[in-house]
């Protein structure tokens, strides 16, 4: 008979030697960070101040409470021009980002070396610039004003929308297009029998999900003078009326509430 206690049987360990230093040199590198950030962000911080903001939170919230319910009608204009400003935006957004789509998907783009790394570079510069930074350059060159607004958000839009609807192109059921192609199409042809038809529904979904995102973002432009219910909000922060504060939060949260609903009913639709 075989002695089986008499085996001598290697333990098992989940990592080998070199793997567990590694995690350890790893878990020591992360700490060491922690604490270097923790004592850069402590660097400039007055902690008198940390220690009396529950108290002045609380003083502002007395201050926010009951909201100027009159003052309401003074926002119905900045209102306006927020929707202006969002709708307007995406939509020269979408209009230039639909050429970019087709040049920088793999299988529409003329070019893959040349064209393709062109267009890429296009999205991803608009997407890497926040539209509050667009509206802050914007101002300085166009000056104060709705159009500053616009543009940013086109601007901004344009990389969101190309991206995704580039991806939706390459996507596409290549079955088609090749039946498409083998009547004798021209290129046009093929990508208006062919293309469009599949991508269509991504593309309104697209657009009108920017959209509902483009409504919150306008809203916050005017801080910068680009225009609508932010440059209200700056006005009433710098004269610290706080009542006034809270009637714009309630109108800014019913309008993106309202454009959720109207972005999600769209959707389905197309969808």
């Amino acid at each position: 008979m075989i002695d089986v206690s008499a085996r001598h049987h290697a333990d098992w360990q989940f990592h080998s030697g070199k793997q567990q230093l590694a995690r350890w040199i790893g878990w020591f590198w992360l700490v060491a960070l922690t604490v270097f950030c923790w004592e850069l962000m402590n660097r400039n911080t007055i902690w008198a101040f940390v220690s009396d903001a529950p108290d002045q939170a609380a003083d502002i919230g007395e201050r926010m409470f009951p909201p100027a319910w009159s003052y309401v009608n003074q926002l119905w204009t900045p209102l306006w021009d927020t929707l202006n400003i969002a709708t307007l935006g995406t939509i020269i957004g979408v209009i230039i980002a639909i050429p970019v789509a087709f040049l920088a998907a793999s299988n529409t783009t003329p070019s893959r070396r040349f064209v393709r790394p062109v267009a890429l570079l296009i999205i991803v510069s608009s997407r890497s610039i926040n539209s509050l930074i667009w509206a802050l350059l914007l101002v300085a060159i166009i000056g104060p004003g709705l159009l500053s607004g616009i543009v940013a958000i086109g601007l901004r839009s344009i990389g969101f929308v190309a991206k995704l609807l580039y991806e939706a192109i390459e996507e596409i059921d290549v079955k088609q297009v090749e039946a498409v192609r083998a009547t004798g199409a021209s290129g046009a042809q093929v990508i208006d029998y062919a293309i469009v038809p599949q991508i269509l529904p991504a593309f309104w979904g697209i657009s009108v999900f920017r959209w509902d995102i483009n409504i919150r973002e306008s809203t916050i432009l005017g801080l910068v003078g680009a225009g609508g219910l932010g440059l209200q909000l700056q006005a009433s922060l710098s004269t610290l009326a706080w009542n006034q504060v809270t009637m714009i939060f309630v109108v800014i949260l019913v309008t993106v509430v309202a454009s959720e609903w109207v972005s999600a009913r769209v959707r389905q639709a197309v969808l």
